[in-house]
């Protein structure tokens, strides 16, 4: 409320990435952003767009036309174009996971290729005045996992694992007949594709990865996308030394002003050095969009975003079915 006083504006951030519809508060496409990081090459992983208007044997066909037109094989990621926090971000590890669900899907989907490895959440600024731009948070994602024994079936250690309980709904439906299964002892069981917070993920502080070389990496792809100034990078590492060389990394999405400093999920940080975090980054947002509204900005105002949220609601209970259930379980 301070900051809509100070900046006279109620939704001056709305003006933070210009080249972002309501600068990512709400409703913007995952698609024209992943486009506009397009000058940063093989950084950015390969993804399109499938019409959610087609029916399912288009969509199907279109699947697999861009597949072979972005040179990706199964596994692949699928997403709602206008997503958020995980909701109906599903793996696709057979054609049979493909076609299900597309014959779910009710509007765009994203067909992204898989990208392995390390997963963090790289948060940058830069004030539209500054030649060069800064990173404010990493975190470390860890998927949720559970450790076979040798006596307990997969359901079994879900139930009895106390991170995986929270989102037992979940991982069970997923697994359907694999629930049965007994992992072997030591056996590593991956319960989870997507470094999502609210799909199970556990989030760390990764703060003391940050060098002069990711920083610079990520200010070179952040200048090459013309009106972005502000929000969080999704990416995953081949290996942590390459990371924190600011290499081998991959994007696989790009959050806007609604995305969080994600290192505050860790629990030993503490709540008020998490609200500390946040109120700096809604500072710089509101600053950001004020900066861009002197240079002739757009701001959204209230009724639009308003508009927006109602129009996203409308759709999100079909994205969160959007989980197929699956006989094998990744080690």
């Amino acid at each position: 409320m301070w900051l809509m006083v100070k900046h006279r504006s109620a939704t001056a951030f709305t003006a933070a990435n210009p080249a972002i519809l309501a600068s990512g508060f709400i409703g913007e496409s995952k698609i024209d952003i992943l486009r506009g990081l397009a000058a940063s090459g093989d950084r950015i992983a390969r993804s399109g767009l499938i019409d959610g208007s087609l029916n399912v044997a288009a969509k199907i066909a279109r699947a697999g036309q861009l597949m072979q037109s972005l040179a990706i094989t199964l596994p692949v990621v699928l997403k709602p174009n206008e997503g958020q926090r995980g909701s109906g971000v599903s793996v696709a590890r057979t054609t049979e996971d493909l076609v299900s669900y597309l014959r779910q899907s009710s509007g765009d989907v994203i067909v992204q290729e898989y990208v392995s490895g390390f997963e963090f959440g790289v948060f940058y600024v830069r004030r539209p005045s500054e030649p060069r731009g800064r990173i404010l948070s990493i975190t470390d994602k860890r998927l949720p996992a559970v450790i076979g024994d040798g006596r307990h079936t997969l359901e079994q250690l879900i139930l009895r694992d106390r991170r995986s309980l929270g989102m037992a709904r979940l991982h069970l439906k997923r697994y359907g007949d694999a629930l049965r299964e007994i992992p072997v002892r030591g056996q590593v069981v991956s319960l989870g594709d997507c470094g999502s917070h609210c799909r199970g993920a556990t989030f760390l502080d990764a703060s003391r990865l940050l060098t002069p070389e990711i920083e610079r990496a990520f200010d070179d792809v952040a200048r090459g996308y013309d009106g972005f100034y502000f929000g969080r990078f999704d990416v995953r590492a081949s290996s942590l030394e390459d990371f924190v060389a600011g290499r081998g990394f991959t994007i696989i999405e790009l959050n806007g002003v609604t995305s969080e400093a994600t290192h505050i999920y860790d629990p030993r940080v503490s709540v008020i050095d998490a609200y500390r975090a946040l109120f700096e980054q809604w500072r710089l947002a509101f600053e950001i969009g004020a900066e861009n509204i002197a240079r002739g900005a757009t701001v959204t105002s209230a009724r639009e975003l308003a508009r927006l949220v109602v129009r996203y609601r409308a759709t999100s209970r079909a994205r969160e079915s959007l989980v197929f259930s699956s006989r094998r379980y990744n080690v």
